[in-house]
């Protein structure tokens, strides 16, 4: 367990590149706002998006998660805790007024950056709008 990335690992390098050559700026590891110990893996805090890739076995990927044998109750337990977890973070972050979006690590980066810069776009201009009013 300990050799697992659980950061930089070559899907989110690959979906930051992309981002930062499509010319946005954004944070990395950032700290969950109210939550010890979690991190946000890229973050836009000025449009309060939140960008989460989750490894496929780590987090129940409903495609590709695999259940090991060996000390299967022990997996199991710590897979659910990592599920609930996720569950728990996302639904503090959209209380606290950030949009928050999650893929697995199988989707393909070029996808997903699409999608982060699409959802930021859209918070930024929401916020413009407010100033403008």
């Amino acid at each position: 367990m300990s050799r697992q990335a659980s950061k930089d690992t070559a899907v989110e390098l690959a979906v930051r590149r992309l981002l930062h050559a499509a010319g946005m700026r954004y944070r990395v590891e950032y700290p969950v706002p109210g939550l010890p110990r979690r991190r946000i893996d890229v973050a836009f805090p000025r449009a309060k998006v939140a960008v989460l890739i989750d490894g496929c076995f780590w987090h129940g990927c409903p495609q590709h998660a695999t259940h090991p044998k060996a000390n299967a109750d022990w997996w199991r337990t710590k897979l659910e805790r990592n599920m609930a977890r996720d569950k728990e973070t996302t639904e503090h972050l959209i209380a606290a007024g950030w949009a928050v979006l999650r893929f697995w690590e199988h989707e393909a980066p070029e996808d997903v950056a699409v999608r982060v810069a699409a959802a930021v776009h859209e918070r930024r201009s929401g916020l413009n709008r407010g100033k403008e009013e």
